[in-house]
């Protein structure tokens, strides 16, 4: 893990899409919605309202082994009749899922699609904002228009 390793948060609405990525070690993402920069060297989970006193918070981690385009009935062949069967989706497949020591929360209800940070950024991080507070002894300012560049920061010891 290098400070400068990007991580994708992404929203899991519901226990059987975390399901998924617990017992078989891959997220979705329908093509269509995909962000810019999937290919993050991190994923992690932002929990939804159906995770009870867990929701609103990221409290799990994995690494990006890959990423494969399939179709929506090639990760679910019992769904057949599903309207979104033939739609193109983001396979992304994880390493170990890691628990954080303390979960990352959101002091108030916020919605979180997908949001990009990096490393320093996320193992430092209390709560949701820390993520995307500017300036500070990180690898690089995070704004919602900036470009990464190619530079480091001295790290804080």
């Amino acid at each position: 893990m290098y400070p400068e390793d990007r991580v994708l948060v992404a929203y899991i609405p519901n226990l059987s899409d975390f399901d998924i990525i617990r017992n078989e070690s891959w997220y979705r993402i329908p093509q269509r919605y995909a962000p810019k920069g999937l290919h993050a060297e991190y994923f992690a989970f932002y929990f939804g309202r159906e995770f009870g006193e867990q929701k609103w918070a990221i409290h799990y981690y994995a690494e990006q082994r890959g990423n494969e385009l399939v179709h929506r009935l090639d990760l679910f062949p019992d769904q057949s009749d599903h309207p979104r069967a033939n739609d193109l989706y983001y396979k992304i497949s994880l390493g170990p899922l890691q628990r954080l020591q303390s979960p990352i929360v959101s002091m108030r209800w916020r919605r979180i699609t997908f949001m990009h940070t990096t490393w320093d950024r996320f193992q430092d991080a209390i709560e949701i904002n820390d993520l995307f507070v500017e300036g500070g002894e990180y690898v690089y300012p995070l704004t919602q228009n900036a470009q990464i560049q190619n530079h480091r920061l001295p790290l804080q010891s």
